[in-house]
């Protein structure tokens, strides 16, 4: 990727400038992790548009990190972007009295990530603003996002990104080290994170998602299997809702 590096990044920039002609829109809204691909995304539509069109949301729950609030805060000040702070908890707490209620991870999670979506199309339609997404190619074609949840945007300014792909990009657009070097978390749960949940590094999906592509997805050792069967069972989180448009 680096011999044409910039060549690319350009290109993201007027993606996001002709979206939001298109669209008849001039502002921004993103949720700001404290995470990589937040960090990137948001920088890229601040190339884009400048800092003041843009609005940053923090939407922390009980299990998020001090030092993730903290890092979202710093990048906004670093890119001049407005920034708010709107917990979700008292969301998740009405969600708690909902008749027969179970409460996993896996299920608050995807709680979480939707009502973060809700608010953030909230403040989309309050000020007639698009939502900027934050996937990256490698979680996307895994299906580590959740359905109507952080893979729902108006566009996706990263997501033809593998995720080393996305850590080189932010070098070069200067994110702050603390959050180039963290561990790549959803903040979940207390110690959660993305490479101990899925079981591979990035770098290893990563070389396997390259090897695949160019072996027409077949593969060829147990890491490019493993990261075939899971782009095969998240097919559905990619594709639109089975319907019988243009059939019936």
């Amino acid at each position: 990727m680096k011999d044409d590096l910039g060549c690319r990044m350009g290109r993201i920039e007027q993606m996001i400038r002709y979206t939001l002609w298109n669209s008849g829109c001039s502002r921004i809204v993103i949720g700001v992790s404290g995470g990589i691909d937040s960090a990137v995304a948001a920088a890229f539509c601040e190339k884009a548009i400048g800092g003041k069109n843009i609005l940053g949301l923090s939407m922390p729950s009980l299990v998020s990190r001090e030092e993730d609030l903290e890092d979202a805060e710093m990048l906004c000040e670093q890119l001049g972007i407005t920034h708010l702070t709107v917990p979700i908890d008292p969301m998740m707490e009405a969600f708690h009295g909902m008749p027969g209620f179970v409460g996993t991870p896996y299920l608050e999670g995807n709680l979480m990530a939707r009502s973060r979506m809700a608010i953030l199309y909230y403040y989309a339609n309050r000020d007639n603003r698009l939502v900027c997404g934050t996937s990256n190619r490698t979680e996307f074609l895994l299906g580590y996002t959740t359905k109507h949840g952080d893979n729902a945007a108006d566009f996706q300014p990263i997501l033809h990104l593998l995720k080393t792909d996305v850590r080189e990009v932010a070098a070069e657009l200067g994110i702050p080290d603390p959050i180039i070097k963290k561990a790549p978390s959803a903040g979940l749960w207390p110690g959660q994170s993305d490479e101990g949940e899925i079981g591979m590094t990035y770098a290893e999906i990563d070389d396997a998602i390259r090897a695949l592509e160019l072996q027409e997805w077949k593969p060829k050792n147990s890491g490019e299997e493993k990261v075939l069967e899971l782009v095969r069972k998240s097919e559905h989180k990619r594709l639109p809702a089975p319907s019988l448009v243009g059939i019936c």
